[in-house]
């Protein structure tokens, strides 16, 4: 694949998958796969700009009404745009409502940028895969179907073995791991016309699954410290980013604060 060095500038729109939950940094920020795509754009295009607008927990209405006009305002060569799958997590789910909105997203951000690139977000293999399987496929057909008329580029990451392997998951069973989010921003480098660094479909080395007993201390751990909170929060009407800021508001220079 040819070497596409022409994009100067990026703007990230969604939710906690796009802010960067479970790559955390030592100072307890997180950084993720737009953080880390971004790091590698300004490397191949001095005075590379760069804001992220993803808060977590976010659902598609409030992607629209508070991150697309201000995205799209930006101007940026590359937008990437990941939302609706939280909704489709919610016990009830209008799932007309969310393919309007979503729709309603595309059209204001594909003519305001270069590059449109939309996502089908990654799958943990296990038994909340399965149960919301048919919604999230609804979903994902269609944003296949809103990017041929919009001419956006698909990632297509629920369609990889790799990314649902469990051990790529943080102990939420939510977020990727760091080695997820690296592999994420390899493959939407990728789809914009960079140099293949590696195959980030490539599957992890087989191991022994863990035994009964680890098994169920992870359930333990997981119904504790993120489970019941969940609830806690769908049963009080809150979300994980009340009140939280965009973490990069700002379309900016970029100076990678990793290198």
């Amino acid at each position: 694949m040819q070497m596409n060095d022409n994009y100067t500038s990026l703007v990230a729109v969604g939710d906690s998958f796009t802010e960067g939950m479970s790559d955390r940094l030592p100072d307890g920020s997180y950084r993720g796969w737009a953080d880390l795509l971004a790091a590698r754009m300004a490397a191949a295009s001095p005075g590379f700009r760069y804001a992220n607008l993803a808060v977590r927990g976010k659902l598609i209405g409030q992607i629209v009404a508070e991150q697309v006009d201000v995205a799209a305002a930006m101007q940026p060569d590359v937008i990437t745009l990941v939302g609706g799958l939280n909704d489709t997590l919610r016990p009830k789910c209008d799932m007309v409502r969310v393919r309007d909105l979503l729709e309603e997203a595309v059209e204001r951000l594909a003519p305001s940028c270069k590059k449109l690139v939309l996502m089908r977000s990654p799958g943990r293999n296990g038994p909340v895969l399965a149960r919301f399987r048919p919604r999230m496929e609804e979903l994902f057909a269609h944003i296949d179907e809103l990017a041929v008329r919009h001419g956006a580029t698909v990632v297509d990451l629920y369609g990889s073995a790799a990314l649902g392997d469990q051990r790529l998951w943080d102990v939420d069973r939510l977020h990727l791991t760091p080695e997820g989010h690296r592999r994420v921003a390899e493959a939407v480098w990728q789809a914009l016309g960079y140099a293949p660094e590696d195959d980030w479909n490539s599957p992890l080395p087989a191991t022994a699954p863990p035994n009964w007993t680890a098994r169920r201390i992870a359930d333990a751990r997981f119904a504790r410290q993120h489970l019941a909170p969940w609830i806690v929060r769908r049963l009080t009407g809150r979300s994980s980013g009340d009140g939280l800021p965009a973490k990069r508001p700002d379309l900016l220079p970029y100076e990678d604060p990793f290198a």
